[in-house]
């Protein structure tokens, strides 16, 4: 497994070639000269490390993949990774708080956490970061998400808006619902 990455990236299992290498591409596009991108040993994950922020580097690509959407065929979800931390509930939690502090008083938040490799209890993990963080939970519409994604001995930690991930099949099926409704509109204009 590698030592450090910023980025992780889902994929169809065993399609993680493919995705690789339209993650690298995507990088390059967005201005990285050389990205690294590689398996991560776990079906259906690849993970990349960037030189530009993360969070950017997505934006750039969601910005790509709108202009050109046949750019993306293997990859699923695109997410950032702000701390890489040991996969102890410790070390989660005490990042995550750290982390957190970025969550204005007045914003919601949503703990999601992808176990893979782990026996690590999401309910232990999600309580132990809960009862650090003072702010309103919506669990439908939150304002920031917190992200634990733990990959055997390594978790990464964002604490990020959602739209600082790159769902390509969640917003292929918004897009073509807008489509849809823009169609409808100009039939009933017309």
């Amino acid at each position: 497994m590698p030592k450090e990455f910023n980025i992780l990236a889902t994929t169809e299992r065993v399609n993680e070639s493919r995705a690789c290498s339209e993650l690298w591409m995507l990088l390059k596009a967005a201005g990285d000269e050389n990205p690294w991108v590689d398996r991560i040993g776990i079906w259906g994950l690849v993970v990349a490390n960037t030189k530009l922020n993360p969070i950017t580097a997505i934006a750039k690509m969601r910005e790509d993949w709108l202009k050109k959407p046949e750019a993306i065929q293997a990859l699923y979800r695109v997410i950032p990774l702000q701390c890489l931390v040991p996969t102890t509930k410790e070390d989660i939690v005490k990042t995550t708080q750290k982390l957190s502090t970025t969550i204005n008083a007045e914003d919601s938040y949503r703990i999601t956490i992808e176990k893979r490799r782990t026996q690590l209890a999401s309910k232990d993990i999600i309580d132990a970061v809960a009862e650090g963080i003072n702010r309103r939970v919506d669990l439908k519409n939150p304002d920031w998400l917190i992200l634990i994604e733990i990959t055997g001995r390594i978790t990464g930690v964002s604490v990020v808006p959602p739209i600082s991930i790159l769902n390509v099949q969640k917003e292929r099926v918004r897009l073509m619902a807008e489509a849809k409704k823009g169609t409808a509109f100009n039939d009933k204009a017309g």
